[in-house]
């Protein structure tokens, strides 16, 4: 409906009601988590669905525990600590359907292996019990009279919908902000991005805020913040998993799935949720297509024999892609030592077939009308009534703007794009064919994860988007900035089983992910431990260190004292970083200078902590006799 309709002060009166609203959303984890706590010591911090039903069955917790347990998490770490903002709306019915399915497993019935299981979903997902955004203050006050078909599935396996993630507005970015709950933060360091737009799920289930979370993937939101959170995302073949009741970007590219931080949690949690849904005609394509469960995939030998295409125009190159490229490039070696066999693709160059087929720009306006003509709690009718009163972040104004300049889709230049998408896919899988392989292999995204404020380049999401097939991202390591890195792969329609088998082999023999320091366990806090420290000093030159690490801040406590020089010797006391078949390398940071004797505290960043942890971090005092170093400390992680 035209806004020109409104008098002035009905208008006020829903921009009041929008305020009151996000206020609510903002407070609301605070309110309810404070509805009690939880005296169970259990540790719910990386523990897998395997792990939670372990402890359900065995009587040493009830759902109701976990989702206090929970709770206590998001309050820590999401609303206090490094303040990540990730969840932005906590269910007030939780703990009521916690007691039910508690009540159920008393009673023998247990639904499956979700059953009392602690889910979040992105606020894109229609919720009955809760406010459904999009992160845009225009649908603040959106509740909407039934659940997404994913979000009903979930239910139905007996999972408990804890809440709501935060997202890049409307789904229209990957760095996640939003102009109703603001900027989620990456909980491997608060001071970078979390990939989006699904980085408010992304950050959740890195730091443990509950088993699983929700997402949709338009152009790789899914699998950016599964690359940047080190967890497992999957973005699967158009027509697997049933789009209705998911605020639209584009119904021909979004899909919804999990991320997961396990590939058998990613895997329990699809068979809960893809299938046919007579809602949605996408789905048909699905019958026959789904196995009974994908978890009988779980193999660790599948790369064993496995042949892979190395897609080379999507490796990257040049100084800022080249540190994941080196993580995947090791990844590809772990690969090739579990028995796969690798194939380089040069030709033909997929990137260059993939520009001009994106129809996200030719489909927002008339998919988010549709759907807020199909939601009576709405407080706008339509994309144009919504950028006339303002009700959205500047960040997205440019393609907000853009896509009303679209009248129609009935243009040459949409079925254009259709048909190259249909080229894209027909030629993807003909390089398979002809190489006859199992699945394609490059970055999810080109560069770790950029400071606030920054845009994020280096995706490799259109692939997989534009010619609709399948693709996951499982943790491949860490880059030399201490941020993870996800490698992709690609495979052929409905080969979710296979992604998954090869996957978790992967997994299974290289075991790259870690939790983030940050948001460490409430149970049992990391206790400080002394580093290593190899003292090498020059004639006549000796010296006394401690090193003593925080592991939960990254807080070194330092004493550094030199003794044969005098302070006036001293040039300046470095942490330098060891390059590869030196025992020298560059200076990272200065701790002092003129002084013979030190002591003080540092953060180290993820880029630090990286060398640290490899054994490559020293120590060097330089002085005016020995500019090289009059004494060096070698730096180690106990036991390493």
């Amino acid at each position: 409906m035209s806004q020109k309709l409104f008098p002035s002060w009905v208008c006020f009166l829903r921009l009041l009601l929008v305020v009151i609203c996000s206020s609510f959303l903002l407070t609301s984890v605070a309110c309810v988590g404070s509805s009690g706590v939880s005296e169970v010591t259990f540790d719910v911090t990386e523990k897998s669905i395997r792990d939670l039903n372990s402890a359900l069955e065995s009587g040493l917790v009830t759902s109701q525990d976990l989702v206090h347990l929970y709770y206590e998490r998001i309050e820590s770490f999401d609303r206090r600590g490094p303040v990540l903002n990730s969840v932005i709306t906590l269910n007030s019915k939780a703990l009521s359907d916690a007691a039910r399915l508690d009540e159920e497993r008393l009673n023998g019935d247990v639904r499956g292996p979700l059953h009392g299981i602690p889910v979040l979903v992105k606020d894109n997902y229609d919720t009955f019990d809760m406010p459904t955004t999009a992160g845009t203050l225009g649908l603040a006050t959106s509740i909407p009279p039934d659940d997404a078909f994913q979000v009903r599935r979930l239910r139905e396996a007996g999972a408990v919908i804890l809440g709501k993630t935060n997202m890049h507005e409307l789904a229209r970015g990957i760095t996640t902000v939003s102009s109703l709950t603001g900027q989620t933060r990456n909980p491997y360091d608060p001071s970078r991005n979390p990939g989006g737009s699904s980085g408010g799920t992304g950050a959740a289930i890195g730091a443990s805020f509950a088993a699983v979370g929700m997402g949709s993937d338009t152009c790789g939101s899914i699998r950016i913040p599964s690359s940047h959170q080190a967890l497992v995302g999957l973005r699967g073949t158009r027509g697997l998993a049933s789009g209705d009741g998911i605020i639209p970007l584009s119904t021909t590219q979004d899909i919804g799935g999990p991320l997961a931080r396990s590939v058998e949690d990613l895997a329990i949690t699809l068979d809960a949720t893809v299938g046919y849904d007579p809602e949605d005609p996408t789905t048909q394509l699905s019958r026959g297509n789904v196995p009974d469960s994908y978890t009988e995939y779980l193999d660790s030998d599948s790369l064993k024999g496995a042949r892979l295409g190395i897609v080379m125009s999507l490796m990257g190159s040049g100084r800022p892609e080249q540190p994941v490229r080196d993580v995947i490039e090791a990844a590809i070696q772990e690969m090739v030592e579990q028995g796969a066999e690798i194939i380089e693709i040069e030709e033909p160059d997929l990137t260059e077939l993939l520009q001009g087929a994106s129809v996200i720009g030719q489909e927002f306006k008339f998919d988010f009308d549709s759907y807020l003509k199909q939601t009576p709690g709405a407080a706008v009718g339509s994309l144009r009534e919504m950028i006339s009163l303002g009700l959205y972040h500047e960040i997205i104004d440019s393609g907000l703007h853009a896509s009303l300049d679209y009248e129609s889709r009935d243009t040459d230049d949409y079925r254009d794009r259709l048909e190259k998408r249909s080229q894209v896919r027909t030629t993807t899988v003909g390089v398979m064919d002809e190489h006859q392989l199992d699945a394609l292999v490059y970055p999810t995204i080109r560069q770790t994860a950029r400071p606030i404020g920054q845009s994020q380049p280096g995706s490799s999401c259109a692939l997989s988007a534009i010619s609709g097939l399948p693709a996951i991202s499982v943790p491949a390591g860490f880059a030399v900035d201490g941020m993870p890195v996800g490698v992709e792969l690609l495979g052929r329609p409905f080969a979710e089983s296979q992604l998954i088998s090869l996957a978790f082999a992967f997994e299974q023999n290289t075991f790259h992910r870690e939790p983030p320091d940050f948001t460490p366990s409430l149970v049992t806090l990391p206790s400080p431990v002394d580093l290593e420290a190899t003292v090498i000093a020059a004639t006549d030159v000796s010296g006394r260190v401690s090193f003593t690490l925080d592991p939960s801040t990254r807080r070194v406590d330092y004493s550094v004292a030199v003794y044969g020089i005098l302070d006036s010797d001293v040039l300046v006391i470095d942490l330098h970083r060891r390059l590869d078949n030196s025992e020298n390398g560059p200076s990272m940071r200065r701790l002092g200078g003129k002084r013979a004797r030190l002591s003080g505290q540092l953060i180290l960043t993820g880029r630090e902590l990286h060398f640290l942890r490899e054994g490559s971090l020293y120590l060097d005092v330089h002085t005016q006799d020995n500019l090289p170093g009059a004494l060096k400390v070698n730096l180690s992680m106990p036991g390493s």
